[in-house]
């Protein structure tokens, strides 16, 4: 059992280089700097007469000082890891073995998690995002496995401590849901989130088939970021349809069964959001209004078109597409991500939120892209 410690205790030395290099890689030098000097703006007399500027750069100060924070705590949890295993054999304390394992395990899962902070460049990647859940055909079966999707990003969001909001909530007929959407906030929220852009694919024995049999089924997560600037996107009134209509799906505690909640149809792009759990109907129609913004903006740069109003002809079918990944529940477990090839047998876990393997994979994907 010694020699099981020991063999910990070098491990976690070892470490102690993959923690310098994940700390250069996320210039923690230039982050500290950086925030030393957002702190000084702070103090400035005039700091606080534009309240646009001083927002962005509180943000900016908040954003640098939790990764650092971040980085330093695991640094100091190696450092008492590698503490603990020391006084185990120093004391020859067998019993510490299990926690110095589990410990090294849980610094080895942060370090990855920080580590994926750094593939994220893209321009948008640090915004907060946008995601609907859409059913595909079949009825009962799909929409239940459009709220299982849902669930599973929730599940990720509550995980990694990032707050989501229901604005939209469409009960589904007997189970599941027609479709629902949320507003997830958080320093490189749509960075993270993006890889589950796209079309899902469930096989399974349906509950729902008194024969007991195996169905499969689409349900797509559609991802965007919001973005914060918004200026260029004119939406102009007699292109959009408003309709005011009373909440009816359940969506816990959030959706206010009041008549509230309001429709946008965009005429030229045939484009349709929701929105209905904030308190007033102009509270909801300016939420939608920026869904609606967001989505023709998404469109614009992914379609590399010069101007909004190039956009034309019904986009609904933009999140749709190939299948991102396949969910197998019999006659095995597996869930596969067809881009990157990352799969696991562990599917209770994936549903309960465990995504960082399939993140990882992808964001590694699309950097290796960049340096082809």
């Amino acid at each position: 059992m010694s020699i099981e410690l020991e063999e910990e205790r070098l491990q976690l030395i070892a470490m102690r280089a993959t923690l310098k290099e994940l700390g250069s890689a996320l210039r923690i030098s230039t982050l500290t700097e950086k925030a030393r000097e957002l702190e000084e703006q702070t103090l400035d007399p005039e700091f606080w007469n534009s309240q646009e500027t001083s927002s962005k750069v509180l943000q900016q100060l908040k954003q640098a000082q939790s990764t650092i924070h971040d980085y330093e705590a695991l640094c100091s949890r190696l450092e008492d890891a590698i503490t603990l295993a020391e006084m185990g054999l120093e004391e020859k304390d067998e019993s510490v073995l299990e926690e110095v394992r589990s410990e090294h395990e849980e610094i080895a899962r942060i370090e990855e998690t920080q580590r994926i902070a750094v593939l994220l460049s893209g321009e948008y990647d640090h915004s907060n995002a946008f995601l609907s859940f859409h059913p595909g055909a079949g009825g009962t079966e799909a929409q239940d496995w459009a709220q299982m999707l849902y669930r599973m990003i929730t599940r990720w969001c509550d995980s990694h401590k990032y707050a989501y909001k229901l604005t939209d909530w469409q009960d589904g007929d007997g189970a599941g849901i027609k479709s629902a959407s949320i507003y997830v906030e958080g320093f490189n929220a749509y960075g993270m989130l993006k890889s589950e852009n796209g079309v899902h694919r469930l096989v399974r024995v349906s509950p729902f088939d008194a024969a007991g049999r195996r169905h499969t089924s689409f349900a797509s997560i559609e991802v965007m970021p919001e973005f914060e600037e918004l200026d260029e996107v004119v939406v102009r009134d007699e292109d959009i349809i408003f309709e005011p209509f009373h909440s009816s799906g359940a969506g816990g505690q959030n959706i206010n069964k009041v008549s509230s909640a309001v429709r946008i149809t965009h005429k030229p792009t045939g484009i349709v959001v929701t929105c209905q759990t904030e308190r007033s109907q102009t509270q909801n129609k300016e939420t939608a209004l920026r869904m609606l913004k967001s989505k023709l903006m998404d469109i614009k740069i992914r379609e590399r078109l010069d101007t909004i109003d190039q956009i034309q002809g019904n986009k609904s079918n933009i999140e749709w597409g190939s299948q991102i990944r396949s969910y197998v529940f019999m006659p095995y477990t597996l869930v596969k991500d067809n881009r990157t090839q990352y799969e696991t047998a562990n599917i209770d876990s994936v549903m309960d939120g465990n995504l960082d393997g399939f993140i990882n994979a992808y964001l590694k994907s699309l950097n290796e892209k960049k340096t082809d």
